[in-house]
């Protein structure tokens, strides 16, 4: 691991050494800035993200956090005695930071497994329909004429296709979450 404090921290974010210091930090398994400033905190993201191309999660508990917070792909806030900005501004809120493994490995996985299902059934439903339509145009000459009620696909959309997605959305697991938390790969 690495451990950089905020004074290093300030010459090192300077355009000669960024690269040196990415270079460094993706040979690391972990990397810690202790003392740093804010704007230190958001550049340190933003650069991590736009030169190695990598999903950022910043993690804060404080005022001091919110934009490390707001720079991140995603922001997780923990509340606690600095506060509640952090919370504010963030993706996601905890109460301690020993929340944090469960919100990434449990309920992250489930998340992504649900959304990936998720759009595995909108191409379903939107290529069942547009290929009804395709052949109903066959059957009247290609004249133009409406297949169906506007009320109808009202409740196409509304009814039969809505309610089974947001079942399986909150209903769906397909890990055990004491599964998950024991297999870190997983996720």
């Amino acid at each position: 691991g690495l451990v950089i404090d905020g004074r290093t921290l300030e010459h090192v974010l300077h355009d000669s050494l960024q690269n040196i210091f990415l270079e460094l930090t993706e040979k690391c398994r972990a990397v810690v800035c202790c003392q740093a400033t804010p704007l230190q905190k958001s550049v340190l993201v933003k650069l991590v993200r736009s030169k190695l191309k990598a999903m950022t999660l910043a993690v804060g508990d404080g005022a001091n956090d919110v934009s490390m917070i707001q720079v991140a792909d995603t922001g997780v806030g923990i509340s606690g005695q600095e506060g509640m900005q952090a919370v504010m501004a963030s993706d996601f809120a905890i109460s301690q930071f020993r929340h944090l493994r469960k919100l990434l490995l449990v309920h992250g996985h489930w998340c992504y497994t649900r959304l990936t299902n998720m759009v595995f059934y909108y191409f379903y439903k939107n290529v069942t329909y547009v290929n009804l339509l395709f052949w109903y145009q066959f059957f009247c000459g290609f004249s133009g004429t409406s297949m169906t009620d506007y009320w109808i696909l009202i409740l196409f959309n509304l009814l039969f296709t809505s309610v089974p997605p947001i079942i399986y959305g909150v209903l769906d697991k397909d890990v055990s979450a004491e599964i998950l938390m024991q297999l870190p790969q997983l996720y």
